[in-house]
């Protein structure tokens, strides 16, 4: 009868010990996720966006700017909301310009010379929202990247210009389409 007892706490610690194990497996398969990417669009309402040029007006001109950061932007717009890029007509209209691209220096060495050079843009976007006039906005926004002054712009200025654009692209998403 002892045997009896011992054997059946037994079995009911390994059912335990496998319950647990079960319990342990199953809750960490089934984790809740949640995924932000910035989109506060409700989709019963907008469904089209038209996204226009964004010329460049600074007094310094890099060609490639234009269109890196106008596809840094058609491509987040792609990638984080399920509107319709159109021409004309749309629910939204994201207009702008690139008004400023320019140099300055940051650090300056024992030598009175700079050891950083910073390149800053700036673009000034015009959001209008045709089903709520309250949401549009008229605004600025600027972004810089610093690199050493013994580098060549020539040799940095695609990286920085795609590093600036998907920052400046961020910003003005978050403002607008993300609407924090």
């Amino acid at each position: 009868m002892v045997w009896n007892k011992i054997k059946t706490k037994k079995i009911n610690c390994i059912r335990n010990i496998i319950a647990v194990c079960v319990v342990a497996l199953v809750s960490a398969a089934c984790t809740i996720s949640y995924k932000f990417n910035g989109s506060a669009i409700n989709y019963d309402i907008y469904k089209t966006i038209d996204v226009g040029e964004f010329p460049i007006r600074a007094a310094l001109v890099y060609p490639p700017l234009q269109q890196t950061f106008e596809n840094e932007l058609l491509d987040a717009i792609s990638r984080q909301t399920r509107l319709q890029e159109v021409d004309g007509n749309a629910d939204i209209e994201l207009t702008g310009e690139i008004t400023g691209y320019s140099l300055s220096p940051q650090a300056v060495g024992e030598d009175a010379y700079a050891t950083q050079t910073r390149l800053t843009i700036s673009v000034r976007i015009k959001y209008v929202d045709h089903k709520n006039e309250s949401n549009n906005k008229d605004e600025t926004f600027s972004a810089y990247r610093d690199f050493s002054s013994t580098e060549m712009l020539t040799d940095v200025q695609d990286e920085l210009c795609s590093q600036i654009s998907e920052e400046l692209v961020d910003l003005i998403f978050n403002a607008t389409l993300g609407n924090w």
